[in-house]
């Protein structure tokens, strides 16, 4: 049964109902590596190519700096940004280089989802099972995810990207407001409003636009990270699957709605779609510019490349996503 109704003292029942719905363990063998990636096969990758009409590109990625949303849950904090030679360095000679040659070179540290990032299929488990039904203490050690690294994707993560402008076509002024659970039926109606440029295909990359970044951007970052937010559903778990997507990005810290839907839990449609369904799910990604050319002209389809950076063992990864139109 497809839960378009919640109990919400039943967090627990209703984690297991939808995990056992969709779980996609042993779909693509037991070593799989990449879940959902394996709908982005490469024949789905060289139609992407075909959908860039303009070559104008935007970067859905937020800054790391020292001014980005942590407020330092979990020891996550903002990037801290160091020189270690400079341009004062090379003016007063004391940098070692022969005939006049300067340089300068910076090094920075940083939790791997401090900003625009790819949530690996090693970042989350369910009742200590990682993707693929893997014991989770057998896959991230103290030496990192030794199965699926993020590295292990590091290659694959382009293609047809779709956005969904939930914001606009459902929010007032463009924005979702906080706590807002965006159901199949508000992307459904989402996709009528927008037209046949942004149908579900097999393999997309879908991003969700709710306006909270837009919002952050205006008001100051408040509880942005971390805080309420507009977000997926929990009964958005079958749409997910059975959409066979292969990622799906928001411009929210969290990806699902916060506060979450049942009276005690924490991110419960993380523990199935990660684990479960083996999905790879983008947080804090800015598509405010793509969006509104996206609305401009009609066209909500595009190349998208976004590929981690290959960390080895890294549960997830920074990235900077580039939509091609």
């Amino acid at each position: 049964m497809r839960p378009e109704e919640l109990d919400r003292t039943d967090p627990e029942g209703a984690i297991a109902a939808a995990a056992a719905r969709v779980s996609n363990w042993g779909r693509w063998g037991e070593d799989d590596v990449l879940g959902t990636m394996n709908f982005l096969d490469d024949e789905t990758r060289r139609a992407a190519a075909g959908l860039v009409r303009t070559g104008r590109s935007f970067s859905l990625s937020q800054s790391f700096d020292m001014d980005g949303p942590q407020r330092g849950w979990r020891r996550r904090t903002n990037p801290v940004h160091t020189m270690l030679d400079t341009g004062t360095d090379a003016v007063a000679g004391i940098q070692g280089f022969p005939h006049g040659l300067g340089g300068a070179d910076d090094v920075i540290a940083m939790p791997l989802q401090c900003s625009t990032q790819w949530d690996g299929l090693g970042h989350i488990f369910d009742h200590g099972h990682a993707w693929n039904g893997r014991p989770a203490d057998r896959v991230v050690t103290s030496e990192g995810d030794r199965i699926t690294g993020i590295e292990t994707a590091a290659d694959v993560i382009c293609g047809r990207g779709v956005l969904l402008d939930v914001g606009r076509v459902i929010g007032e002024s463009g924005e979702l407001p906080d706590g807002f659970a965006i159901t199949e039926a508000h992307l459904a109606q989402t996709v009528a409003a927008q037209g046949s440029t942004s149908e579900i295909r097999r393999g997309d990359i879908v991003v969700v636009r709710t306006g909270q970044l837009s919002r952050a951007r205006r008001d100051g970052w408040g509880e942005y990270a971390g805080g309420p937010a507009p977000g997926l559903s929990f009964t958005t778990a079958d749409w997910l699957h059975d959409t066979e997507i292969a990622a799906i990005a928001t411009d929210t810290w969290g990806f699902e709605v916060r506060p979450n839907e049942f009276d005690v839990a924490f991110q419960p449609l993380h523990q199935v779609a990660i684990p479960n369904i083996g999905l790879f799910i983008g947080e804090m990604w800015d598509p405010d510019a793509l969006a509104a050319a996206c609305h401009d002209d009609g066209h909500y389809d595009f190349f998208l490349t976004a590929a981690p950076i290959r960390i080895t063992g890294a549960v997830g990864s920074p990235v900077n996503p580039v939509a091609v139109r």
